[in-house]
């Protein structure tokens, strides 16, 4: 496109206003796109932490439970 614009035949002021509007707009698109790029990381790493939390609360639920039965296995062998 950057081509086109410098070959059409057009004044040297409007070639460059061109090329500034259309600078413009990509900075803008690519603004765009780093935004939702940065929402989606975000709601992404929400889900991880959720999902690892539930699954580390789930673990130490476990290792409580055999340890309160390794307890209780303790005691009744000392009784």
């Amino acid at each position: 496109m950057v081509a086109g614009l410098l070959l059409a035949p057009s004044s040297g002021a409007q070639t460059r206003r061109r090329l500034a509007l259309e600078a413009q707009r990509v900075a803008d698109a690519a603004r765009t796109v780093a935004d939702r790029a940065e929402q989606t990381a975000h709601v992404l790493g929400e889900r991880v932490e959720h999902y690892l939390g539930r699954d580390e609360e789930a673990a130490w639920r476990k290792v409580r439970e055999i340890r309160e039965g390794v307890q209780r296995y303790t005691q009744a062998q000392i009784s």
